[in-house]
């Protein structure tokens, strides 16, 4: 069965509409990830994230291509991992992502992590934005301070902001933040990958048994009312079916505001002012 409502657009800063959910790859191996976005688009999804550092670029290219679905009906983000060389590795390394997808451009191209040198990264992002290779960019993992300086130091701002938003960490004064400077949150990880029991809060779980939904439905449907962007994954068709299923009930102010009590204000993954974990991030390599 293939999911028939439409999801809703979100404008972004510069006039590109974005889909309100969409499908994400990250940790879906390499030689699955064809497979999982063809059934993806089979159940509806029209947003596509991936990104260098995922190493599957090229599955989600390659069901692109085979899907006969129109190129403008889709949005298709990727994102710059740390490089060395600054403005012209940034260059090099935007041309083989868009040869991995076997495309002409990209919807959304972000910066992967504010880390090395994205001043560097951000000018060669503004080109191609020019140029229409990029018909938007912003960028992932960015805190407030990191944000703001980008945006009052550079010609572009950024469209988008991908950063970890799920029920336990919620970024709602952020949110606030980014709205005010004209950019769009969306949010990675939006399940938490299952940390604090999610899937069997009892928050979650009575509010799902009040809809006759599931937990993951109840996040994902909180987010889409905050305004929030999600891309979930999954490798499991009924469940890209169920994640995607979010546009015909609503929760009640009550229900928000219940599911806001379940903030901690703390990652659950990994802190971006820690040194440790900025050493381990520099040190990986795309792909």
């Amino acid at each position: 069965m293939t999911v028939t409502a439409e999801i809703p657009q979100i404008a972004l800063n510069n006039g590109v509409r974005m889909p309100a959910l969409g499908f994400g790859v990250y940790q879906i191996p390499a030689e699955d990830t064809e497979q999982a976005v063809s059934e993806a688009l089979a159940a509806g999804y029209r947003l596509l994230d991936t990104a260098a550092s995922y190493g599957n670029e090229d599955g989600v290219g390659k069901a692109i291509a085979q899907s006969g679905i129109p190129r403008e009906e889709l949005l298709v983000t990727t994102k710059l991992w740390i490089q060395s060389g600054g403005e012209e590795a940034a260059k090099r390394a935007f041309a083989e992502s868009l040869e991995r997808l076997g495309l002409d451009y990209v919807d959304l191209y972000l910066i992967h992590q504010p880390l090395g040198d994205y001043y560097g990264y951000w000018r060669a992002m503004q080109g191609l934005n020019r140029d229409g290779a990029a018909k938007a960019i912003g960028v992932a993992n960015f805190y407030p301070d990191r944000l703001v300086d980008l945006i009052d130091h550079n010609e572009v701002p950024p469209a988008v902001n991908q950063i970890e938003t799920n029920p336990f960490f919620q970024r709602s004064d952020y949110q606030k933040l980014m709205i005010e400077r004209g950019v769009q949150i969306e949010s990675w990880g939006p399940f938490a990958e299952g940390k604090n029991n999610l899937f069997s809060d009892p928050t979650l779980s009575e509010i799902g048994a009040a809809h006759g939904k599931s937990v993951g439905q109840v996040v994902l449907r909180w987010l889409v009312q905050r305004g929030v962007i999600a891309i979930p994954k999954s490798v499991r068709p009924e469940r890209m079916r169920e994640n995607i299923d979010v546009f015909g009930f609503e929760l009640t102010n009550d229900q928000m505001t219940r599911i806001a009590d379940l903030d901690t204000g703390r990652t659950m993954f990994f802190d971006h002012h820690d040194p440790e974990m900025v050493s381990w991030l520099n040190g990986r390599r795309a792909g």
